[in-house]
């Protein structure tokens, strides 16, 4: 793991050979790894690298068991290695002997209380014996498709854990934290062109993807430095339908409107002559030089943004 602070080039050629640093306090955090019930097998939880916890999905029917007690062992023969089973994750709901639990947790732009219900330590055979999970139930949360509509609900979700001593509201809010990578990919495929490029060289196709991604990163960071920064450049006007509402960050499309009429700005002054490419006050070519970008359609694009 990195270490707390930065301490020059010499610190960063001592990182990167493996050698720790005299006196400076290396981090021993463990990786948080959310993902969906795909990911959630066999092949991935009994291959889990030291010092990562993994959160995800589980099937509702799915089949678990308590650790086994000394005298759930028989007299002879072999150790059972589970015990009896609990109720499944979609029996436990009903349970009246687990209470409900109230966890906050931040989603959708704001807090939100959950009612959940958990049961730890529980073994899973897909898992092994010697992995104990945590089962946690949320209850589906209401929500409403307009103000005058009647109130919704959706299926309850299933997760479980590989740390069971895990904090409640720790596990909640960084599963929440996954549906960030589901709007990653959309805003990748949908908005950044990843994986629509027409090409022919072989190199080209391997690269051309990892080349949109690190822009789409690029964006992302110019725009979380701009926010920060105490002169912002003038943002286009939103459409009239957006012009009252106030999201809490902008979206892909708004940061990609901006950074092409910052570019068109750029280019009109420099058409317009109020900008650095000339020498001198009375340049010696009368003609205007030629843009690359078409000014016209800049304009309009701008304007019907």
């Amino acid at each position: 793991m990195a270490p707390r602070g930065s301490g020059g080039l010499e610190d960063t050629l001592l990182r990167k050979s493996g050698r720790k640093i005299p006196g400076v306090a290396y981090r021993r955090d463990p990786l948080l790894v959310s993902v969906d019930g795909s990911y959630t097998n066999q092949t991935v939880l009994k291959s889990l690298p030291e010092r990562t916890i993994l959160i995800g999905r589980i099937r509702k029917d799915a089949e678990l068991f308590h650790p086994p007690r000394p005298e759930d062992q028989p007299a002879g023969g072999s150790k059972r290695q589970y015990g009896p089973p609990p109720p499944t994750p979609e029996a436990l709901p009903q349970d009246d002997t687990v209470p409900w639990q109230k966890v906050t947790a931040f989603a959708a732009g704001k807090l939100h209380t959950f009612r959940v219900k958990t049961l730890a330590p529980i073994l899973w055979k897909k898992a092994g014996a010697r992995c104990p999970l945590r089962l946690l139930v949320i209850a589906p949360v209401g929500y409403r498709l307009r103000k005058t509509s009647k109130v919704l609900y959706r299926q309850p979700a299933f997760l479980i854990c590989t740390d069971p001593h895990l904090a409640l509201d720790q596990l909640l809010q960084d599963y929440l934290w996954r549906w960030e990578i589901e709007v990653n990919h959309g805003d990748e495929k949908q908005n950044i062109g990843v994986g629509q490029a027409q090409l022919r060289s072989a190199q080209s196709v391997e690269r051309q993807p990892a080349f949109a991604v690190a822009s789409y990163a690029l964006l992302l960071l110019a725009a979380a430095r701009a926010a920060r920064s105490p002169s912002r450049a003038a943002s286009p006007a939103p459409p009239k339908w957006q012009a009252h509402s106030a999201p809490p960050r902008r979206s892909t499309q708004e940061l990609i409107r901006q950074l092409r009429s910052e570019l068109w700005s750029y280019a009109i002054e420099a058409l317009s002559g109020h900008s650095d490419l000339f020498v001198t006050a009375t340049p010696w070519v009368t003609k205007c030089p030629e843009s690359q970008l078409p000014a016209v359609s800049a304009l309009l694009y701008t304007a019907a943004g």
